[in-house]
């Protein structure tokens, strides 16, 4: 005989619960969610402590902060899609009206151990509107825990065989288990390929900045162009065009590598591979 019993739903951890085991009430927290981007943290490796806390202090009058912040601020910094790591918990102890300009409000904010064994393990989903990154106490209650735990680590499978989506280029340049990666592609200058999977049209380019192939990649992983003429042209036709794409290697040289080495190598494999006629190069 069947069972009319109704199917339970399956448990899921939430942030709150987290919160009510630290026994903080949600109405004292404030989440707040950065990302990487030039004008703030552009990096993990520039995202140290200290730079997190002087760029969470600092708001601005007009914005999604709210007037009077709760006292107890989680810091998250996002990783691939909604995905967002505990990466501190501030006390905040209020503005420093001193301190306040026309643009921007200060606050006394120290870090304190409140959740200190979940930092950088506790993952947790962020809601639908990352766009939202300041959110209050009750709202960021809900947001599902997806895992605590040391990250995982990706080991770096050597420059022959990188090839990565669009999805994991934006893990790569943010999340823990890349360390390895980041480190070894900051080493090199380069020669890289961008494949559309879905055309077949490729875009060769080079990356011989002071941070090798890892700054130019960090580019493409904000924007989805990385400057490039033609890939921001789709990207205005199609805002998912980055999703189609495949990040590779071509070629790598050390740091010293004079640049015009690194320039005719550019121009060898674009013509070889015909970037120029049929495929996404524009110079």
């Amino acid at each position: 005989m069947e069972s009319t019993q109704p199917v339970p739903e399956p448990f899921v951890l939430s942030l709150g619960a987290v919160l009510a085991a630290a026994g903080l009430d949600p109405h004292d927290v404030l989440a707040i969610r950065h990302t990487y981007k030039e004008s703030g943290l552009p990096s993990r490796a520039a995202a140290t402590p200290e730079r997190v806390l002087a760029y969470t202090r600092e708001q601005h009058h007009v914005g999604k902060f709210p007037k009077e912040p709760a006292r107890h601020w989680l810091i998250f910094m996002g990783e691939g899609g909604r995905r967002s790591r505990l990466t501190a918990v501030y006390e905040n102890r209020g503005e420093v009206v001193a301190e306040r300009t026309e643009r921007y409000r200060y606050y006394d904010v120290a870090s304190v151990p409140l959740l200190a064994s979940l930092e950088e393990r506790l993952v947790v989903e962020w809601s639908a509107d990352p766009v939202n990154w300041a959110k209050r106490g009750p709202l960021a209650s809900r947001f599902p825990v997806l895992e605590i735990a040391d990250p995982t680590t990706e080991a770096f499978p050597g420059f022959d065989h990188v090839l990565l989506s669009y999805g994991d280029l934006q893990s790569m340049v943010t999340e823990t288990r890349y360390a390895g990666w980041r480190t070894a592609l900051q080493a090199v200058r380069g020669i890289y390929l961008i494949a559309d999977e879905t055309a077949g049209q490729c875009y060769v380019g080079k990356a011989d900045g002071e941070r090798g192939v890892l700054g130019r990649w960090e580019a493409y992983a904000r924007d989805g162009h990385g400057g490039n003429v033609a890939l921001r042209d789709a990207l205005e036709l199609d805002p998912a065009q980055p999703e189609r794409y495949t990040f590779s290697l071509l070629r790598v040289f050390g740091s010293t590598t004079p640049p015009a080495q690194i320039d005719a190598a550019e121009k060898h494999y674009k013509e070889a591979l015909m970037t120029r006629r049929f495929g996404l190069n524009r110079n």
